[in-house]
């Protein structure tokens, strides 16, 4: 058999029922301690009240007369039930200084002992408070009744009963009835107002769907492959995922904090809190090559702060400038072989012509260079990958008319430490000597020298260029990431070579240096036994 599940309240509904709830026993209270308040108070007044009357009747002389007479009830009955009636009293009753009452509206108790305590009264001063008597539970006052001499000859009480204050009571309780519904329906109003707003707010979604949604949130910005900082409009940290605080090496206690306080000074933190602009911008973050985008968050047409999203490209980078390399081997192969072709078509004409000695000249003079360079690379650089590196490089400098040369005191034999290391660094740097070899306009030959060798323990990469050289006041601004002084053709990425060869250096332990010796001369030491200094974070 299945239970037949119960239907939930919604959100706005349990708020309502619960608003509901503690109005109404707010108002129940409120009216319980009121009624108990106003008892109070009207007993108080009944008790003032019915003393006043007491000490009224005490120091009358017809009183003190009448007790001194041989049969006090005769006189002192009808004044204590005209008085009674006229003041609206429930009794008033007069004893001498013995309790016998001389008068009472039960005419019956009159010659008969007082059954409360009198003595309070009989030792001159005057008594408030509820008492049960003959009549029932009354509020009631007492009064001494004096002679000329200060003498307590009788008693004066006079009292309501508690039925009268009851109804009292009850003719107040249609206006507390009318205040109550009047709070009650205030309550409602407000609950029902505070209900829908809070329905508006929430987008009508329940809290188990509230939940669920955040939970939702949280999985997919922790779990996608791309960094996410948002921020408010004070620059604080609102949202930080995990990949995010991979690539940038921030913890996980950044949220809350200030941008500038969590992120060290450099062109991320430039980007995320707004002084760069730019979409989809290349940095460098730690040891990782990052994309970044940053854009406004706007709710209801208002902006409420920013949000920039990390895309990894460090592998992607490497890939890219590996591809270029092979693109220009690739056409700088393309243009010998054209050029070749032409120096074949020569040679081919000497010989038809019968010049077979220019012939041989030609052909001796086309392969000397090129196979004086092969043999130099394959026995001083021991690194295949580097060697080709070299290679390709010469091609290119050889399409762009520019003289590439191999030191001749450079030698690296045996371990060199990371390839990738070496690529990175020779091959950025021999790309911006041939840029500003090409640039040179000094009208001599246009050169470029490469020395790499092993020196003390470490690594020496030296590239030298006949170009113009560093100007005056950038010997640091040109390894500032996104710092260049090349003319950048639309989407193309500038600003980066030089800001990885230090960040490579300055991970091995090593160091970088640039002069000008007739152009730049720039200088790279990387230990190869040194550890790798980590990255330093905010």
């Amino acid at each position: 058999m299945t239970s037949v599940r119960r239907p939930r309240l919604s959100l706005a509904s349990q708020i309502l029922v619960f608003q509901l709830a503690i109005v109404l026993g707010a108002l129940l209270i409120g009216a319980v301690a009121s009624y108990l308040n106003e008892s109070r108070q009207l007993d108080q007044r009944y008790e003032k009240r019915s003393l006043n009357i007491a000490q009224s009747v005490a120091g009358m002389p017809s009183v003190g007369d009448g007790l001194r007479d041989s049969d006090p009830s005769r006189t002192l009955q009808p004044l204590a039930e005209g008085i009674r009636k006229a003041s609206g009293a429930s009794f008033v009753v007069i004893a001498g200084a013995n309790g016998v009452r001389y008068s009472h509206p039960n005419a019956a108790m009159i010659g008969k002992p007082i059954d409360e305590d009198f003595h309070t009264v009989l030792a001159g001063k005057t008594w408030i408070g509820v008492e049960h008597g003959t009549l029932g539970v009354s509020a009631r006052g007492k009064a001494p009744i004096f002679d000329g001499q200060s003498r307590v000859i009788g008693i004066v009480s006079v009292g309501f009963l508690e039925g009268t204050l009851s109804q009292q009571l009850a003719a107040m309780l249609p206006q507390l009835a009318l205040s109550l519904l009047v709070a009650l329906a205030l309550g409602v109003a407000g609950s029902i107002f505070l209900a829908r707003r809070l329905k508006r707010q929430t987008f009508g979604l329940e809290p188990g769907e509230i939940a669920t949604l955040l939970e939702t949130r949280e999985a997919s910005l922790h779990g996608i492959r791309e960094g996410a900082v948002a921020t408010d409009v004070d620059g604080r940290i609102t949202l930080l995922n995990d990949e995010a605080r991979r690539l940038l090496r921030v913890s996980s206690d950044s949220v809350g904090r200030r941008l500038t306080d969590v992120l060290p000074p450099g062109r991320v933190r430039d980007l995320l809190i707004g002084e760069a602009t730019g979409a989809d911008e290349v940095v460098l973050a730690a040891d990782r090559v990052l994309v970044v985008s940053r854009m406004p968050v706007v709710v209801r047409g208002r902006t409420i702060g920013h949000i920039a999203t990390f895309r990894d490209r460090t592998e992607l980078e490497s890939l890219l400038r590996e591809l270029d390399n092979a693109r220009s081997v690739s056409e700088a192969l393309r243009a010998q072989a054209h050029d070749f072709s032409n120096r074949l078509h020569t040679i081919a004409g000497l010989i038809e012509l019968g010049r077979e000695e220019e012939a041989i000249q030609l052909t001796t003079e086309s392969s000397s260079v090129s196979q004086e360079l092969t043999e130099s690379l394959l026995e001083r650089v021991g690194d295949p990958v580097l060697g080709a590196l070299l290679l390709g490089k010469s091609a290119v400098a050889a399409e762009r008319g520019i003289q590439f040369r191999l030191s001749p005191d450079s030698r690296l034999d045996g371990d060199a430490g990371h390839p990738r290391d070496l690529i990175t660094v020779v091959g950025n740097l021999i790309d911006n000597a041939l840029d500003a070899a090409a640039t040179s306009s000094n009208g001599g030959p246009r050169w470029v020298e490469v020395s790499i060798r092993k020196e003390d323990g470490d690594v020496l990469i030296q590239v030298h260029d006949s170009g113009p050289g560093i100007g005056r006041g950038e010997t640091e601004r040109i390894f500032s990431e996104g710092y260049t002084t090349k003319l950048a053709s639309p989407g193309s990425r500038r600003g980066l070579g030089l800001a990885l060869v230090k960040q490579v250096a300055a991970r091995r332990g090593g160091e970088v240096t640039v002069l000008n010796q007739g152009g730049a001369l720039f200088t790279v030491r990387l230990p190869l036994t040194a550890t790798p200094v980590p990255v330093v974070t905010a």
